[in-house]
């Protein structure tokens, strides 16, 4: 049986296959493309000139004519505090190459895990990059989480792929220098950590090499750095640096900057929130230490032997001019300078390296732009649009110097309008008309996300498109100004802007999505006890729809079909669908999924849209397919009504409740009194609960006493860092950073009788097959004899750990500390992990 329902779009703002989290307008820096366009980062959707002290620094910069490429394997891995020296103090051309976009790590905002994740993980890293200066690379290597060594992580990266990547990064970016983070051995404290030292190590060697990796040489010249280094560190008490190091001291004062880059690289590690990485500004000079790993030897300077300067390419003299530029540069009024800089620009324009001259001819167009003042915005009211569609934007241009600015035409699609406008004098010009999107406009969506991928692999559509960031922008109009008979060309993004009464202006990219997305409810199905199963899927449609064809297929046949959905723009039609148990039987024994789809028109919509939004990174989307894992229930669970306290964010409660149970989220007037917890079975935490949940000394009490009381209280794990309370159990116990990240390794039965390995489910070996990512991390060690610990396991080569899961009787009740993934296990649907956690639930009934 099938029901329709339609529903205006605003209704399911919070819906489970839309993240949801409060917008924040986000201004962008601009920089320069090598073809000689001025345009902006993607969702930077201004163009905006950037001020006297960045201009200063943007001058300073083109004096050198030198890069520097650092290497590591995750966001919040690079030394920022290196990063910003060699940016705002050396004014030298920096980037950092992360190996992921640090899909494994864990999030303390939101229960995003994953792809998810790692596209909220990417955006953070360059809004750190916009803070310190530096660029940002990334290889295609999915972080699958923590391991051990570097064996371990080559057996999800295949290595020659991912040299390949770093290949082509060192050949885009020509760095002089490439400095690693870590060791390519144990003391990297990550295989992940080793293995990006290990791939630098052959980069470098390879890059150079015109026979190594030929299919880049159509789009990059082989290139072959000076020298690579090691960047030694000390971290608490561990240290990889010694005193025969060659040593930096940076960190020295910028009045430009009115800091040092200590305290700019406290700023800019803070961006990464969901890690909880806020980092203190440290003021005042500190010490670098370096390791010559390959290449030239030095001994004065990490850029010994290496002309920084424009004798580099023979011509001095545009050294020289410079430094008259930058002498003479008024802070006050940045516009005095074009004239300079226009006369700089003809004497560029003139050098025969290819390279450097397009590379400081896109520098100096920006710098030229920046001292105009000039700024421009085009947009529309509606934030997303089809490919097809005319919507109407306006344009805003101004230049705020006294050197006469004019936007001479307007370019879309190839086709140029003239104009010749006056836009200085800090007088606003205002435009408005129509722009039709292109048929043929892609999706807006992460590259690396737009096809299906291996665990340890992303797949790239485009080598072109390797190594960046984020999808290129490519809905532009193309403004041509001129200033000083010279005309330089803007890109103006499409963007879509709103007031918001609190934040004022919100300039978000516009985004393009399918004429319609097509969604199940939940991603975990359960089937009835009479084997049928009731999914609800979610069509949005974005342009009209007319006799349109839902279909629903299992791994063998389709279970269900409607036909004649007419919707029109802008419409939520929510279809409910029984699958009756003869058709669930057709798909043969054990979990499968059905996928859906909706055919009209002579197109086909199989994506599900989902929507992140945070305050400190710009609104994104990604797609999926709409897939459903539809369960077979193979447990038992005799609690009923469970309580459970949030903490850093999972999907553990949605899941207790999709397998029939009552799931309360308690608050503060639910833990004042252990009297009104009786009506829980269990209680259970959510991960890093006592971490970033500063109440929970006050509630633990009364959560002991509720256990003293006959109930079962279930706390998963807690990680060392920024605890609220060490006394997180009934009686003590240590927490450590051991961790089995195996997620196949083996796991020894302590006491194979537990009433936990036997009630209502028998926990066997077959419960702990198939999990994903880890057994589990932060285990416990040195336990109160009262705790009797439930399961061994260990990492190849490693001592056997008992301590990922505890039990204790506590008065009538009982009391559970459990390291293990539940909260990766559980939403992915791991029959076996289920099985364990409703006899956790169910031990004190």
């Amino acid at each position: 049986m099938i029901a329709l329902v339609k529903i205006p779009f605003e209704t399911f703002c919070d819906s489970e296959y839309i993240w949801q989290r409060q917008n924040q307008f986000h201004m962008r820096r601009i920089f320069l493309s090598l073809t000689l366009i001025v345009t902006a980062i993607a969702h930077a959707q201004q163009v905006r000139p950037a001020s006297s002290g960045k201009i200063y620094h943007e001058i300073e910069q083109l004096r050198h004519l030198v890069n520097v490429l650092y290497v590591a394997a995750h966001p919040d891995d690079e030394n920022t505090r290196l990063l910003a020296w060699l940016v705002n103090d050396k004014n030298i051309r920096t980037a950092y190459l992360s190996l992921t976009r640090g899909d494994g790590g864990q999030n303390i905002l939101g229960s995003e895990q994953g792809d998810a994740l790692g596209l909220i993980r990417t955006h953070e890293l360059m809004e750190a990059r916009k803070i310190d200066g530096a660029e940002q690379f990334f290889s295609r290597a999915i972080d699958f989480g923590f391991s051990k060594n570097f064996d371990e992580t080559f057996k999800h990266w295949n290595e020659d792929t991912l040299t390949s990547d770093a290949v082509w990064v060192m050949r885009k970016f020509r760095p002089d220098i490439v400095i690693c983070r870590f060791p390519p051995n144990s003391q990297a404290g990550h295989g992940q950590h080793a293995v990006s030292a290990i791939i630098a190590a052959q980069a470098f060697k390879a890059a150079g090499d015109k026979n190594k990796y030929p299919g880049q040489l159509a789009d990059y010249a082989a290139w072959q750095p000076k020298r690579l280094l090691f960047n030694a560190y000390k971290f608490g008490s561990f240290s990889t640096t010694s005193e025969d190091m060659f040593k930096i001291k940076v960190g020295q004062y910028n009045p430009v900057l009115g800091m040092g880059p200590g305290e700019l690289a406290g700023l800019s590690r803070s961006a990464h929130k969901s890690q909880g990485a806020g980092t203190p500004s440290v003021p005042g000079i500190q010490t670098e230490y370096f390791k010559l790993v390959d290449g030239t030897p030095f001994s004065t300077s990490i850029f010994d032997s290496i002309d920084m300067t424009w004798g580099r390419v023979g011509r001095p003299d545009i050294g020289e001019y410079l430094k008259t530029i930058a002498n003479d540069f008024d802070f006050l009024n940045p516009d005095a300078s074009i004239p300079a800089l226009l006369a700089l620009r003809k004497k560029i324009a003139a050098v025969p390296d290819d390279y450097w001259r397009t590379e400081k001819l896109g520098e100096l167009d920006q710098v030229i732009l920046d001292c105009s003042g000039f700024m421009a915005e085009l947009f529309t009211k509606q934030p997303q649009a089809v490919a097809g569609a005319s919507l109407s934007f306006t344009l805003h241009a101004i230049a705020r110097g006294k050197e006469p600015v004019y936007l001479k035409s307007i370019n879309w699609q190839g086709i140029s309008t003239p104009e010749n406008i006056n836009i200085s004098a800090d007088t606003l010009v205002t435009l408005e008309y129509n722009i039709t999107i292109p048929d043929n406009t892609p999706i807006t969506q992460p590259y690396w996300l737009s096809k299906n991928h291996s665990e340890g692999l992303f797949t790239i559509p485009d080598t072109r498109l390797l190594g960046m960031p984020e999808t290129p922008d490519e809905l532009n109009e193309e403004l041509v100004i001129t200033i000083g008979g010279q005309d330089f060309k803007v890109k103006a993004p499409l963007s879509y802007k709103k007031l918001d009464p609190v934040k004022g202006d919100i300039v978000e990219q516009m985004r393009i999505v399918p004429g319609a997305t097509v969604a199940f409810t939940s991603n975990l199905l359960i089937t009835h006890p009479d084997g049928s199963v009731q999914a609800e899927v979610r069509i949005r449609s974005y342009k009209d729809i007319t006799d349109g064809s839902l279909t629903i297929a299992g791994n063998k046949s389709v279970v269900a079909t409607l036909n004649g959905l007419n919707m029109p723009a802008g419409t939520d039609t929510m279809v409910s669908v029984a699958i009756g148990s003869s058709s669930i039987a057709q798909q043969g024994s054990g979990d499968f999924n059905l996928v859906a789809q909706l055919s009209a028109s002579g197109k086909v919509y199989n994506l599900s849209q989902h929507i992140i939004q945070y305050n400190h990174i710009p609104t994104v989307q990604y797609f999926t397919e709409p897939v459903a894992k539809v369960l077979r229930p193979d447990w038992k669970c005799t609690a009923k009504r469970i309580g459970y306290i949030e903490g850093a964010g999972d999907l553990v409660p949605a899941f207790l409740r999709l397998a029939g149970l009552e799931v309360d989220i308690l608050r503060e007037s639910d833990l004042t009194n252990a009297n009104k917890l009786k009506k829980y079975d269990a209680i259970i935490t959510g991960i890093r609960a006592v971490n970033v949940e500063k109440r929970m000394p006050y509630w633990l009490p009364v959560l002991f006493r509720y256990a003293e009381n006959g109930g079962t209280l279930i706390m998963q794990y807690n990680t060392l860092q920024d605890l609220s309370t060490t006394k997180i159990g009934p009686y003590p116990f240590t927490l450590t950073n051991d961790r089995v990240t195996e997620e196949d390794a083996n796991v020894t039965f302590v006491d194979p009788k537990s009433r936990l390995l036997n009630y209502p489910n028998k926990i066997t070996n077959e419960d702990f097959k198939e999990w994903v990512q880890e057994r589990g991390l932060y285990f416990t060690s040195k336990w109160d004899d009262k705790y009797k610990p439930l399961f061994v396991m260990n990492d190849t080569g490693e001592k056997p750990l008992s301590g990922s899961t505890l039990y204790a009787k506590v008065g009538k009740g009982n009391y559970i500390y459990t390291a293990l993934s539940f909260s990766r296990q559980l939403p992915a649907g791991n029959t076996g992990a289920i099985r364990l956690m409703m006899n956790m639930l169910s031990v004190g009934k």
